[in-house]
């Protein structure tokens, strides 16, 4: 039985120079939608054409290919980190909060491949 319970959705996210140039690219290029810009948290993000499975985009000076980091979409991230720090993983800093969007916490596997977990903390979420 798992640790915790993630839902069914996952975002990869990746660093980029410019996310709206970037975003345009994405939807220009392989056919995405913009879901939107979060200019104050250097965020947007993107439907990709697979159902439940969004990229994100993250504002980086200098951006180093490839860095995606898959983004686990739990309901309560305070449970989940303590269950899995509880289990012995690994976590890189605080978990961070943005207020009204999104609250995100970055861990790693054995082989300290980051891993983020996210819970949406709009209305929609």
């Amino acid at each position: 039985m798992p640790i915790i319970t993630l839902e069914n959705t996952i975002t990869f996210a990746i660093s980029v120079s410019d996310r709206h140039a970037s975003a345009q690219w994405y939807i220009e290029k392989l056919g995405f939608e913009l879901l939107y810009h979060i200019d104050q948290a250097g965020w947007s993000e993107l439907q990709t054409k697979t159902k439940n499975v969004t990229l994100g985009l993250g504002d980086q000076t200098k951006p180093v290919p490839g860095n995606a980091v898959p983004v686990f979409g739990v309901a309560d991230i305070v449970v989940a980190r303590k269950d899995l720090e509880a289990a012995g993983v690994e976590f890189d800093g605080e978990t961070l909060v943005y207020e009204g969007m999104v609250s995100t916490a970055t861990f790693y596997d054995l082989d300290k491949n980051a891993l983020m977990l996210a819970q949406d903390l709009s209305d929609k979420g």
